[in-house]
């Protein structure tokens, strides 16, 4: 788009040859907020304008990746000479070649361990008067895996050996031949290295988008393409806590029988993973195409309910991960909400000619960033707020002096170490003016003295309410203009119903919402031409 381009009527753009988007808002009655954008009818259709209403679902979702069939590094195993020798004989002369446990594999003349045999035999003879003697040469046969049976066949004189078997000690295929026939060996050289295919692993590529979703244990289908018309099952038994600097993925590992030896080494697959990570209700999904982002901030239109006019709102989100064609919102939508899944570029860009907020042109956020923990200490405050707020409702100065008392225990309980930096100075500048109105509370006599101060303290706790957020879903920035002889008033409230704290039951239902604060939704600052969103009117 080339917002310099304007023409009095439809057309393209002569510079990239889009359609224009209508300038002006439908009927000239725009909205008062510079996050809202009105629309005519011919503009949403020029635009292709769809809407995609926000549900509560489940995190868990089915995840498509590739991977290969491996080998079980636990059941490889290397056979190795138990003595020196030649390699007199080799039974497995090639790689691939399948042998079973007992399975003669080489054949091995050794003179050491023909004047080993000699040293038994001479032993024998004198084991009556030298027993350790005779011992330790047998032991030094066993020690090089001659077994028990040539070691009684040794000894009985029937048969010396001049060449021993080397047996594999399990079932698999030959990976590996590392000596041919001829070849001299010393005690621990390497001969065979085997691989038992009875059981493989499939190891999976987990790309970083996809890495917070899968967990050990989720269950996993894969197709091979090597086995069509079959589809094989298993959880995730592994997941690598190293991600791959070239492919930016993590290895997922899958234990597999295999019978039949079916699934070769190397065989590509393909995974679908049904993910169960924070698997709960309460998440929101929105489509990829519904957001924009720009590095730090990601932002969706959200149609304005009940409007005379179509009318979308510019609302900034948090989001998670993106899962496939869909992102987790983790903040600044509730369920229920339409946000616009198609043409959002175009309602950005009228938005933008419209002097509005947009893409390019958003707000700064009075919301500083702070933990949790944090929000958590000061949601204890703000229902301590709400108990004075309340005894004020009720005409009630001791009530209220009562619950001051419960603020500031509150109010000390905060811990400031919690945040740092201008955070940490704000913090200590918003508790200094909460404890002033505390001390004036306390000190107050008569009602409305206490209401007096209950404004200043509302003051500091609408401020820490923007600055930092609250742990509740919503709470209300409401006002009374005709308090302290017009001069107006504002007040938190836990409740969006008007129930005035500066005249109690004498108006009590004077007042406004002015504003609605919603968990993990930053607030915006505002423009000094801005003015202050309004509600739904003033009461009397």
């Amino acid at each position: 788009m080339h917002p310099q381009v304007r023409q009095p009527e439809p057309g393209q753009c002569p510079i990239c040859g889009m359609d224009l988007i209508p300038a002006s808002t439908a009927g000239g009655n725009g909205n008062s907020s510079p996050a809202v954008l009105e629309m005519s009818e011919a503009a949403i259709a020029m635009a292709e304008v769809q809407t995609f209403t926000v549900k509560e679902n489940e995190t868990g979702k089915e995840i498509t990746t590739t991977g290969k069939v491996q080998p079980n590094e636990q059941s490889r195993s290397t056979i190795a000479a138990n003595f020196p020798g030649r390699i007199e004989q080799l039974y497995v002369n090639f790689t691939g070649q399948a042998v079973q446990k007992g399975e003669k594999l080489a054949d091995i003349y050794s003179p050491e361990l023909a004047n080993a045999q000699k040293e038994l035999l001479e032993a024998a003879k004198t084991k009556s008067n030298f027993p350790d003697l005779y011992a330790a040469a047998r032991q030094k046969l066993q020690s090089w895996k001659i077994t028990s049976e040539q070691i009684e066949s040794i000894e009985s004189g029937e048969t010396l050996l001049d060449r021993f078997a080397i047996l594999a000690d399990r079932s698999g295929i030959v990976s590996q031949r590392n000596v041919a026939q001829g070849d001299y060996v010393g005690t621990g050289t390497p001969l065979f290295d085997l691989v038992d295919l009875s059981s493989v692993w499939v190891m999976l590529d987990i790309y970083e988008t996809q890495l917070p979703f899968v967990r050990n244990g989720d269950l996993v289908s894969l197709t091979v393409e090597g086995i069509p018309g079959e589809t094989f099952e298993a959880p995730i038994s592994y997941l690598d806590p190293f991600i791959n600097s070239d492919t930016r993925a993590a290895q997922a590992r899958l234990l597999l029988n295999n019978p039949g030896d079916r699934l070769k080494p190397e065989m590509f697959v393909t995974a679908q993973i049904q993910t169960q990570a924070n698997r709960k209700k309460g998440i929101l999904r929105i489509p990829r195409t519904a957001l924009l982002w720009s590095g730090k901030r990601s932002v969706v239109y959200v149609q304005v309910p009940d409007s005379e006019y179509p009318a979308y709102e510019m609302r900034e989100v948090s989001i998670g991960p993106r899962n496939g064609e869909t992102y987790p919102v983790l903040a600044g939508l509730q369920a229920g909400e339409e946000v616009v899944s198609n043409g959002v570029f175009s309602i950005d860009a009228a938005a933008q000619l419209a002097g509005k907020y947009s893409l390019l042109n958003r707000p700064e956020s009075k919301t500083m960033e702070v933990s949790s923990t944090f929000q958590e200490q000061l949601t204890v405050l703000a229902e301590a707020y709400f108990a004075l707020k309340n005894g004020l409702v009720a005409d009630d100065a001791k009530a209220a002096r009562n619950a001051g008392n419960e603020v500031g225990e509150a109010l000390n309980q905060v811990d400031m170490e919690l945040v740092e930096g201008a955070a940490h100075a704000h913090w200590m500048e918003l508790k200094a003016e909460a404890e002033k109105a505390l001390e004036g509370i306390a000190e107050a006599d008569g009602l409305q003295p206490v209401r007096k101060q209950f404004m200043l303290l509302s003051e500091s706790m609408l401020e820490i309410t923007e600055s930092f957020g609250l742990e509740k879903d919503k709470v209300y920035r409401q006002y009374c203009p005709m308090a302290f002889g017009d001069e107006g008033a504002y007040w938190l409230s836990e409740t969006e119903e008007i129930r005035n704290p500066y005249f109690g039951a004498d108006m009590l239902r004077c007042g406004e919402v002015r504003e609605t604060y919603e968990k993990g939704k930053p607030v915006m600052e505002k423009s000094p031409n801005t003015g202050s969103p309004g509600g739904g009117g003033h009461n009397h």
